[in-house]
């Protein structure tokens, strides 16, 4: 038999939870998503078969005095629940200087999580992991590139949920029922026609970053789809596209035609209506976004950083590839930031010791823009290859931002100056 609690219908077993029948947490959690559910547009619930959390990041006491409450009143994820980047290296945190106050307020938040069962995954790209999604499953989700990534390749189904909501999908182990949970709005609105590119531009890793933040700032959080894409990316390719169209605007989901699990076809794509709105993309627009990803005029570089989403395994061995042999000129810091298990795997086969030789800092479980400690005073020039990063530079770490390929980052890197590569964005 149903219930109503809020305007909301609930089940047996999320009555059993609202009831305090399963713990004060989970009776939190639903109370919480019942009062949120209205918002998204849903009159009841769904279940998820796994979650995973952005709230691990220190970013204030009210966080953590949050997630420890939740410990202390029983919370146990009711999910299998991975966790985003935290706000420190766990291992390394001393090595790289974070200040001890600083690090155990990090470490603590990020030890409450693990206390309500989170796998330690402490990664922004979960999907690389165990704990990927598969195609048509519910989860529960946070992060927005790990969103966009989920929704656009994975092809399973999440809305953005913030911080703090986040873990109560968890212990919950429910949703609201709505918006990219159901077929309507997963439904793509816009069309986004690309006009022939150079050749071979989109076989370049140093494009899906810019395509992505071009199509951030047109659609902002509607659905589009892309058609007229000559090339076949890789998975760190979508990964790039779908951080960078996530962090220019609020994009959760977006078709390549042809590519994406829902769009074989753009009509698949639009449902097989006419897209409401249809914008026509050439060289000059990405040249344009690219332009826009670089804040300073300046040649001189403090650092450089990769990793944003975090690097995957080949994307390390191939920096490694790169800088073998090769030495970061002195005053810059090179930072890659990845996961335990792709720190730990990099380690094993050698590739970490050629990185740290070139003297790139390979700092797991974090970022820089979410652990500031991490950049040395004074600094002023991020160069990247993340668009991510160059959109948040300034206005997190109040640095200025290049924006360039991965091999113009290394050779940037050993110069210690700003070098530029303009190989294939040339008509």
């Amino acid at each position: 038999m149903d219930a109503t609690a809020a305007g909301i219908t609930l089940d047996d077993e999320e009555r059993a939870m609202l009831a305090g029948e399963l713990g004060a947490a989970a009776q939190f959690a639903v109370r919480l998503l019942a009062r949120m559910a209205p918002l998204y547009g849903a009159d009841r619930l769904l279940p998820v078969t796994r979650a995973h959390i952005d709230g691990c990041i220190y970013s204030g006491d009210a966080g953590l005095e949050y997630a420890e409450r939740l410990v202390a009143m029983g919370g146990v994820v009711r999910v299998p629940t991975s966790l985003n980047v935290v706000s420190l290296d766990r291992a390394r945190w001393r090595q790289l200087g974070m200040p001890a106050p600083y690090a155990n307020s990090a470490r603590r938040i990020a030890d409450a999580y693990i206390a309500m069962g989170a796998m330690p995954t402490f990664t922004c790209a979960p999907y690389q992991t165990e704990a990927r999604p598969s195609f048509g499953e519910q989860i529960a989700w946070s992060e927005s590139n790990a969103v966009a990534f989920a929704n656009s390749v994975c092809g399973a189904r999440t809305n953005r949920y913030g911080d703090f909501l986040d873990i109560a999908c968890a212990l919950a182990g429910r949703v609201p029922a709505a918006g990219l949970h159901l077929d309507a709005a997963r439904r793509a609105t816009t069309r986004i026609d690309l006009a022939p590119l150079p050749r071979g531009l989109p076989q370049r890793d140093d494009f899906w970053p810019v395509l992505g933040y071009l199509i951030g700032s047109l659609v902002t959080d509607d659905v589009p789809v892309i058609t007229g894409l000559d090339a076949t990316p890789t998975e760190d390719q979508l990964k790039a596209l779908c951080a960078a169209s996530a962090t220019s605007g609020a994009v959760a989901m977006l078709h390549l035609a042809g590519i994406t699990p829902e769009a074989p076809t753009p009509d698949d794509a639009l449902g097989g209506r006419p897209a409401e709105r249809t914008i026509r993309v050439g060289l000059d627009d990405l040249l344009a976004a690219r332009r826009s990803l670089t804040t300073t005029d300046r040649e001189q570089i403090d650092i450089v950083a990769f990793g944003s989403p975090h690097c995957s395994l080949d994307e390390c061995r191939r920096i490694a590839r790169l800088v073998e042999g090769a030495r970061a000129a002195q005053g810059v810091t090179v930072f890659i930031t990845t996961s335990r298990a792709v720190r730990d795997l990099l380690d094993r086969s050698g590739d970490l010791r050629t990185l740290e030789a070139f003297g790139a800092r390979v700092t797991a479980d974090t970022c820089i823009v979410v652990a500031p400690p991490l950049v040395p005073s004074g600094a002023e020039v991020l160069m990247t290859d993340s668009a991510k990063y160059a959109h948040y530079g300034p206005g997190l770490l109040g640095m200025d931002a290049v924006y360039g390929s991965t091999e113009a980052c290394v050779a940037s890197a050993v110069a210690g100056r700003v070098i530029h590569d303009d190989t294939g964005w040339t008509a």
